[in-house]
């Protein structure tokens, strides 16, 4: 039998079965073409999946200089995952799928996740007023949700911290930002409620939260709640509680580089680095795949609770094409679809998770040069099994 009979016969299998509703999708479907050819389907399309991701990062990192970790997974299934580069170009040390990068704003999912934790224990309330768990909190009629959602109208602790915080070379915790902000409470930006803007501040003051009602450091509460019972043995939050004086580099995970012109350069250590909740997490894609297999499995919180982290916070976001739940920016087009990007000090973080398909892209990147997000969606848009993408990709060699 040919092979362009047998995919003749295979895609006429496919194109039936995509038409017929009814067809729930299967980890390893067979297709029997004769008595003595049996080709497992599912396998050869994972595979073929695989191959062109794999073109696709290749490409970006002989081309593009694309410095990093890939992971890309459906429906409960590892597809694909692969390191490129170099963990520190000096000491010739290679990447791989357990290598920890700092994650920048991709951290505040797991801000949102402690808060939403506090919730389900019942010492948290969402529309409960900031100044019952920061008692010296400057400012009125602002929520933890307005927090979560970026709506408070509060100013960027890094302007305020850049102003008045006078000795770089002293690290910068959530209690002293916290203490600047009681201080010398600038203006908020709007009133709270009245619109959005995306805002550190926010997740900052829910890292002081956390630590006020648990009794704990945010990174010791994170750790307890929920990289332990996960296992994800390759995440931590960095901080600088216990020292005086900023360290020249972060002794945590790979380093940090940025472009400067055709060379790049290792990033130095920062006193804001003290600073919790908005970033500082550093993790791997094979953590973050856990995490994301625990939120399809309600492992840390119930579903109705999740629900509200991937439900929008903005009423009327018509002027803006995405929106932000607790956490997470919502691509409002596609209700399913929730992602968040990050950039820090050289470090480039993109989760994306399609849930309607169960499909997640993660790319972690050591160099402030990214993949590009355009690429990512590509993957997520172009790897959909549709009669047409599995007929190019069989027809591939």
């Amino acid at each position: 039998m040919s092979k362009k009979y047998i995919l003749l016969i295979i895609i006429l299998l496919l194109i039936f079965s995509c038409r017929n509703s009814s067809v729930e999708y299967e980890k390893n479907p067979q297709v029997i073409i004769s008595d003595s050819l049996i080709i497992n389907l599912d396998q050869i399309i994972i595979n073929k999946k695989a191959h062109w991701i794999d073109s696709i990062f290749t490409r970006l990192h002989k081309r593009g200089g694309f410095n990093g970790t890939v992971l890309y997974a459906e429906k409960g299934r590892m597809v694909y995952k692969k390191a490129f580069g170099m963990a520190d170009y000096r000491d010739k040390d290679t990447l791989t799928t357990e290598s920890m990068f700092q994650l920048a704003s991709v951290s505040k999912m797991f801000t949102a996740m402690a808060i939403m934790i506090l919730k389900e224990d019942r010492k948290l309330d969402f529309d409960a007023d900031v100044r019952d768990y920061l008692p010296d909190f400057p400012y009125e009629n602002i929520t933890v949700r307005h927090l979560l959602t970026h709506r408070s109208g509060l100013p960027r602790y890094m302007s305020l911290a850049h102003e008045k915080w006078k000795n770089k070379t002293i690290p910068l915790t959530n209690d002293k930002m916290l203490a600047l902000f009681v201080k010398y409470k600038p203006q908020p930006y709007f009133k709270t409620n009245t619109g959005f803007h995306y805002c550190n501040t926010n997740y900052m003051l829910l890292a002081c939260i956390v630590e006020n009602i648990s009794g704990k450091t945010y990174d010791k509460f994170a750790e307890e709640r929920i990289f332990k019972p996960l296992e994800m043995n390759h995440t931590k939050i960095y901080n600088m509680n216990g020292d005086s004086i900023v360290p020249a580099y972060i002794p945590v995970g790979v380093t940090g580089y940025r472009y400067r012109g055709w060379r790049i350069v290792r990033e130095r250590n920062d006193y804001l680095n003290g600073i919790m909740g908005d970033k500082g997490v550093f993790s791997c894609v094979d953590d973050l795949y856990k995490f994301d297999q625990a939120l399809y499995n309600q492992t840390l919180i119930s579903d109705s609770t999740l629900r509200e982290a991937f439900t929008p916070g903005s009423p009327k976001y018509w002027k803006r094409k995405d929106g932000y739940g607790f956490g997470w920016r919502i691509k409002t087009s596609e209700d399913s679809t929730v992602y968040h990007y990050g950039w820090w000090k050289g470090f480039r973080a993109f989760y994306i998770r399609d849930m309607k398909n169960e499909k997640t892209i993660i790319v972690l990147s050591n160099k402030d040069k990214g993949p590009g997000s355009r690429n990512l969606w590509k993957v997520l848009r172009d790897t959909n099994n549709t009669p047409g993408y599995i007929s190019k990709l069989l027809h591939e060699d």
